[in-house]
């Protein structure tokens, strides 16, 4: 079992929250909630009834018939299973809630009950048809689970460096050509594997890298049969396996039309709902007017889509191929690739983001005389003001759009940053930062 963040949460609903509300864990699949959410009932409760509406018993499933009466709905769950519940120490578990909408609806009048605690997990909750006809209950904390983040990945293959990083961080001093070498090698192990806890486990147990993009193609093979499920037109699938082949053209946002081979339609747009309700992708919004609150100026229909998990997108570069041969993870690693791969280190930088719970957003705008675009990687909100991020695969002396941005909103900027692989720096106001210590500038904020 891995340590997850994810459990200090858990804790603090425990403590703050429960049994008032009841505890849900939404993210995409595979991410590890259910994982998360019986080892919590395991090492916090008395006992623990975990319901798997995925894979359920026609006697157990016949429980949930009646729950209007939850003494005779509580003796019958205990029955069934042979698990015997304890008064505010015990925990029920409903696993994949979003495949029984009315369970979840009747949340609301277990939780009034206040006898037991209650966790959910669900992928695709959000999806309309999995809330159709339904009041969704109020009575919810919810609790988003994302990949492993790097601190994460870290705990897990017992890398203690972590916490040596953050001190590098702070002295803001160079940390040497060989070192730095060493810490990107070992970031770039991370963007290969990704934090999907499955391509994780498969790393920690020796696998190679090329065994470990077999684990990261069947997760990627899942998401496109469950976006069928949604819609059998396979156009959400698509929409989904088009994000990097978008990014690497470096156009100013994602197109559906690029996606789908036709004009953008109404069903597309609920296409692309859905496909963000998912949570297997990242959004990062257009923001018109940097000088205002990024939320206040966001602009809905201009955005750019990043995949949730660095290694899923990391395999989705090389999926035309029935196999990613060891060749190409060993030029990963040693950062010789011969593409511009500057797209997979703005996905990084994306799933960092999110990981932190923040909202990720960019501004592009027209050159004087020209038609061609200037463009900011990321703006994330600061207080106040903003902090500036511009993502390179290498290091490049040109970057003319944040330079611009900067004379154009100085009076909003409060930090500008430039994330490679390269060492600690400063190039006049533009801070130079090696991309792993992204985590601890956004500790700051």
């Amino acid at each position: 079992m891995f340590n997850r963040k994810v459990f200090e949460d858990l804790k603090d609903w425990k403590q703050n929250y429960a049994p008032e509300y009841a505890a849900l864990l939404e993210g995409a699949r595979r991410v590890g909630k259910s994982t998360v959410a019986e080892e919590f009932a395991r090492t916090n409760y008395r006992s623990y009834i975990k319901v798997d509406f995925a894979n359920i018993t026609k006697d157990l499933l016949d429980v949930f018939n009646d729950i209007a009466d939850h003494k005779m709905f509580f003796l019958r769950l205990q029955t069934v299973t042979g698990i015997t519940l304890y008064p505010r120490e015990s925990v029920i578990i409903f696993d994949e809630i979003q495949l029984q909408p009315l369970v979840r609806q009747a949340i609301k009048y277990l939780v009034a009950d206040g006898t037991y605690d209650y966790i959910e997990t669900g992928s695709l909750i959000s999806i309309k048809k999995n809330v159709k006809g339904i009041v969704i209950p109020s009575e919810e904390h919810k609790i988003p689970v994302y990949p492993m983040d790097y601190e994460e990945f870290m705990w897990a293959t017992e890398n203690d460096t972590y916490p040596l990083l953050r001190d590098l961080y702070k002295t803001g001093a160079e940390v040497g050509n060989g070192t730095n070498r060493k810490l990107m090698r070992d970031f770039r192990i991370y963007m290969a594997v990704g934090g999907m806890p499955q391509a994780v486990e498969a790393y920690v147990n020796g696998k190679n890298l090329s065994e470990i993009d077999k684990v990261k193609r069947e997760i990627i093979d899942l998401y496109i049969n469950d976006f069928k499920k949604i819609d059998s037109s396979g156009l959400i699938g698509k929409m989904y396996e088009s994000i990097p082949s978008q990014l690497a053209t470096n156009k100013k946002r994602y197109m559906i039309s690029r996606a789908t081979g036709k004009r953008k339609t109404r069903k597309d747009l609920e296409r692309m709902s859905d496909l963000l309700d998912s949570k297997t992708v990242i959004p990062c919004y257009n923001t018109f007017n940097p000088g205002i609150t990024l939320a206040q100026s966001r602009d809905d229909d201009t955005f750019k889509l990043y995949l949730s998990d660095i290694g899923l997108f990391t395999t989705m570069i090389f999926k035309a191929s029935p196999r990613t041969d060891e060749s190409i993870y060993s030029k990963l690693l040693g950062d010789k690739l011969p593409a511009d791969l500057g797209y997979l280190y703005e996905n990084v930088v994306a799933q960092m983001i999110a990981a932190s719970n923040r909202s990720a957003y960019y501004h592009s705008w027209e050159k004087e005389n020209s038609t061609h675009y200037y463009e900011v990687d990321f703006l994330l909100q600061d207080k106040s003001k903003l902090l500036t991020l511009e993502v390179k695969s290498s290091a490049t002396k040109k970057h003319e759009s944040i330079d611009m941005f900067c004379k154009k909103y100085s009076k909003y900027i409060s930090q500008t940053v430039l994330l490679s692989q390269k060492d600690v720096g400063k190039d006049k106001n533009l801070e130079l930062k090696p991309i792993y210590m992204l985590p601890f500038i956004m500790e700051e904020l």
